[in-house]
């Protein structure tokens, strides 16, 4: 599978589930290894309780799960996945979105096993909730600290990658996009008048994302510097190369971001590349008045509901409403 797990520690019947989720689902490997993490450590821990092995002793971590099969997933009871979830809970620590993350994991083996495959006939997650989160608005930069960040870069006159990251945190911060759909960007995906760029987002969805002049201008400065005959023998087809004239990769762009993080003066704030996706989301509904299901399409999610986390509205701006109301003036006759 990848560096993370291997797919060989598992049942010919996991083994058959992740095939599916790849071949026919369309998720990518690292997704798929996800899916696998998270059941690699459900199945140890139900033989670490059919073996009555300590799940906090070093043993259970190398336990051998790779008999887990349809016999053992046909015990399972709701119960069972009730009393996981309170063992990863309290004694692996996990936060609700890892949990909820292990538990849709488990549902979708489940839902392959029953509904797709009839192997089984009874789906013990059918009436488990998921763990819900403690609601938190999306921790995200001021306009003031984007201005920052991009000067930052602009500033950063000895760097050999000046215009290339500049474009790079300009198309995050205006355009919302995940950074795995950046570094997937190839130069034919960018139309000729640097009008638009094609990404392709989650479940392999491509979507057509439409640039603005501070997108337009980064992308034709940098394009000069791609094209150039510099880069004429390089065969790779990405838009954004590394120092060694390859793709450029998830983990180098990251690194980039946190340099320029510290470099504005804000490196002890929190912020990484998947904040600069929520501060474009974020910006775009409050500043420029952008509709909830415009913005959906902008950052390709699947649901509204995970767009609607954005059009929260600060205090401020709660204040400055109630003032405008055509009775914020009205007072009572006094008699």
């Amino acid at each position: 599978m990848g560096r993370l797990i291997s797919i060989r520690e598992f049942s010919p019947l996991i083994q058959e589930f992740a095939a599916y989720k790849s071949s026919i689902q369309g998720c990518s490997q690292k997704t798929v290894e996800e899916y696998l993490l998270d059941l690699r450590t459900f199945f140890r821990y139900l033989v670490a309780r059919e073996k009555d092995i300590d799940p906090h002793s070093e043993e259970f971590s190398t336990l051998d799960i790779s008999s887990v099969g349809l016999r053992e997933l046909e015990k399972i009871h709701a119960e069972d996945l009730y009393d996981f979830l309170l063992y990863v809970n309290h004694t692996r620590e996990n936060q609700w979105a890892a949990r909820s993350r292990k538990l849709s994991a488990i549902r979708s083996l489940y839902k392959y096993l029953v509904n797709k495959k009839h192997y089984l006939e009874y789906n013990p997650t059918t009436d488990i909730d998921s763990p819900k989160p403690a609601k938190a608005l999306p921790k995200v930069l001021t306009l003031d600290e984007a201005l920052r960040l991009l000067d930052a870069v602009d500033k950063d006159l000895n760097s050999p990658t000046r215009v290339r990251d500049y474009a790079i945190l300009t198309l995050f911060l205006n355009c919302g996009m995940r950074v795995s759909e950046l570094v997937g960007i190839d130069l034919r995906d960018l139309d000729s008048d640097f009008q638009s760029v094609r990404v392709t987002g989650k479940g392999n969805k491509e979507r057509i994302i439409y640039l603005n002049q501070a997108c337009q201008t980064a992308l034709c400065d940098y394009a000069i510097q791609r094209l150039s005959q510099k880069y004429a023998k390089v065969h790779d087809p990405a838009l954004f190369l590394s120092r060694l004239e390859k793709r450029i990769s998830v983990k180098t762009v990251q690194a980039m971001v946190y340099k320029y993080l510290r470099a504005a003066g804000l490196g002890s704030k929190g912020y990484s590349v998947h904040k600069l996706r929520h501060t474009a989301a974020t910006l775009m509904y409050q500043s420029g008045q952008v509709d909830v299901r415009v913005l959906k399409e902008i950052l390709g999610h699947e649901q509204l509901n995970t767009t609607q986390i954005y059009t929260h509205v600060s205090n401020t701006d709660m204040e400055r409403a109630m003032q405008k109301n055509p009775l914020a003036t009205k007072r009572r006759t006094k008699r």
